[in-house]
Parts: C-alpha cells; sequence; structure tokens
C-alpha cells in the first residue's frame, strides 16, 4: 500500500509539472505583452494550434521526439525542462515543509520565481506580472497566512527602523530628481519631456509608512475593540510591508549609489520590484541577507560573461532569485552563523 507521502509527493509532481506547462506561456508571451489565456496553445514555429494530446506535459515532448508534429520543427529543451524543474521543486518544498498551508505561498513564488529567471536570461528584464503581481499576492498571502512569518518584536522594530531610512533616502533621491530635472528636463525620443519623477512609488511609500504606523500606534485599539482574532493577520501583514519595502528599497538604494559612481544605470527597475516581492514573501531580514549573497554568485557568472562576451551586463535577476531560495532553507542558520563570530 502506498505510502501518503509518496501519493501526495506524486500528486504534487503532476500538479507541478502542469504548472510547469504553464509557466512556459508565460515564459514566452509576457516579454512581448501578450495575453497567456489567447490565442490557445499553438506551435512556435508554424503557429498551427497544438493539439491537446501533443500538450500533455512532459510525456508529450518525449512521444513526439523533441519535433513539432505539425511541422517537424525541433522543439527547444526548455520547455521540458521547465516542466521537469517545477515538478520537482514541488515535490521538494513538500517534502521540505509538509503538508502545510504555508505550501501555498511557497509554490507561488517558486513559480514566480521560474518564469523571472527564464526570462531574465533570455531577454534581459522581469516581466511586471511576475514582479508586481508577486508582491501583491505576497501581501495577500501574508495577510491570511500569519503563520508565514514568526513575530519578533524585536526584529520588527529594527525593520521598521531600516524602512523608514530607506523610505528617507528615496525621498530625498526623488526631491534631488525634481531639483535636477526642473532645470534641465529629459526628453524622449519624440522631444517630449518626460516624467521626472515616479508618482506610483511615492504612493506606495505613503501607503505603506501610513500602514506601519497604524499598526505601531493603534494595535492597542484593535485588542479592546474585541477584534483580537484579526490582530496575528494585521501583524503578519505589516512584517510582509515592512519587508517589501526593506527588500524593494534596498536594491533600489544600491542602483542609485551605482548610478551616481558609474554615470549609468546600474540596476534595473525589474530587479528592485523582484526584491520588494521577496520581502513581501520572506520579510525583510532574509530579504537582506538575499540581497547580500546574490552578488557572489552573479560576480562569477559576470566575470564569466565578460570574458565569453566583452559584455559588463548581465541578468541579476535570477543571482537575486537563487540567493532568495539560500535564504528562505538555509537563511536563519546564516544569520546565527554571523552574529555569532562565523561560529555554530
Amino acid at each position: 500500500m502506498l505510502s501518503e507521502t509518496t501519493v501526495i509527493g506524486s500528486f504534487l509532481f503532476v500538479l507541478g509539472a502542469c504548472v510547469g506547462s504553464f509557466l512556459n506561456v508565460c515564459i514566452v508571451r509576457w516579454p512581448h505583452e501578450k495575453s497567456v489565456v489567447k490565442p490557445r496553445s499553438h506551435c512556435p514555429k508554424c503557429q498551427k494550434p497544438i493539439a491537446w494530446s501533443d500538450n500533455i506535459p512532459l510525456f508529450s515532448y518525449i512521444l513526439l521526439g523533441a519535433k513539432s508534429r505539425c511541422c517537424h520543427q525541433r522543439i527547444p529543451f526548455r520547455y521540458f525542462f521547465v516542466e521537469l524543474l517545477t515538478a520537482c521543486a514541488f515535490v521538494g518544498f513538500y517534502l521540505y515543509y509538509g503538508l502545510d498551508i504555508i505550501l501555498i505561498p511557497y509554490l507561488f513564488m517558486l513559480s514566480c520565481f521560474i518564469v523571472a529567471t527564464f526570462v531574465d536570461f533570455e531577454h534581459r528584464l522581469i516581466p511586471d506580472e511576475v514582479s508586481v503581481g508577486g508582491m501583491v499576492f505576497g501581501l495577500v498571502f501574508a495577510a491570511l497566512i500569519p503563520s508565514m512569518f514568526t513575530v519578533d518584536q524585536q526584529a520588527v522594530e529594527v525593520g521598521r527602523l531600516i524602512m523608514r531610512i530607506i523610505t528617507t533616502l528615496i525621498l530625498l533621491d526623488c526631491l534631488v530628481s525634481v531639483i535636477r530635472y526642473k532645470k534641465n528636463p529629459p526628453k524622449n525620443e519624440d522631444g517630449e519631456e518626460e516624467e521626472y519623477i515616479d508618482f506610483w512609488l511615492l504612493g506606495i511609500i505613503c501607503a505603506a509608512t501610513i500602514f506601519d504606523w497604524l499598526v505601531e500606534n493603534k494595535l492597542s485599539v484593535i485588542q479592546q475593540s474585541g477584534l483580537k482574532s484579526i490582530i496575528p493577520h494585521v501583524v503578519s501583514l505589516d512584517i510582509a510591508v515592512i519587508g517589501f519595502m526593506v527588500g524593494g528599497g534596498s536594491i533600489y538604494a544600491m542602483g542609485v549609489l551605482g548610478d551616481f559612481l558609474f554615470k549609468k544605470e546600474s540596476m534595473g527597475g525589474g530587479d528592485v520590484k523582484l526584491m520588494a516581492m521577496v520581502g513581501a514573501f520572506l520579510g525583510w531580514k532574509l530579504a537582506i541577507l538575499s540581497f547580500f549573497i546574490a552578488p557572489f554568485f552573479g560576480a562569477i557568472y559576470g566575470i564569466y560573461e565578460k570574458i565569453r562576451t566583452k559584455d559588463t551586463v548581465i541578468a541579476y535577476g535570477p543571482f537575486l532569485v537563487l540567493g532568495s531560495l539560500i535564504s528562505l532553507f538555509w537563511g536563519e542558520l546564516i544569520i546565527h552563523w554571523i552574529i555569532n563570530g562565523y561560529r555554530f
């Protein structure tokens, strides 16, 4: 008789393969701003619709011999690899966390990571559908599933302080941009003046700051109102908001510094949004740890690319993803190791 772990693992493998098939559609279409719903799956070479029997995750690729039935052109191996990777990752997360509700947000985050990685490597961009959509879902998951975070009041206070420092730096950068561009407004290719300030960014900063202030100062009001049951959800959402601001803000600040030092854009907006998403899912401590882990792997790849292509620009998103996954599984251990003077 099959064990419970085998049954659930098998189900998640199949589910992961199906999700991977959908992620392939996202990887192909989102960079070109195409819908992932319409038109239905079709051959990327001859554009003919793919029959359902030729669109079964993993099996169709093998049975077709990695060639399209309609035009006999080779199907890129990436399609099979993404399906297999997603299926194995779903099972791996289940074996690590067990059948826990926390699997839902983490598997969602993992799916976003897979799309971001493959798109960034190929196109050097991270679709907003992944980063912005991911950060929104991260905040929603945090509000619905308080077990995503362990409440450590001291850590919350430190994160809140870092958030306010980063927020102040971003607002100062916006002020400098206003002053600079008022004197010499930048123009686009059509000769029209470009916006010199990101009002969406300012709106997000204000909303996050106000919400965090309300939680910090008005939580006792909720306790006295008889709505104690929602307190864990509010606190969890606040931790996610702090993580979201610190995660995105830290790499934004690093980008501003890089722009100043190298006199050119050093960090893409997609990376900022991706780290904001990571912070919403993992909290500020693991987001910052991810931020510091990523350069170790990015530097190795960057040196390789510099030698191979002479290009100094690399897709940085995949290394932020790698750093985030390392932080997710071993982050607390690494932080403990650092705090204790690199001794266990």
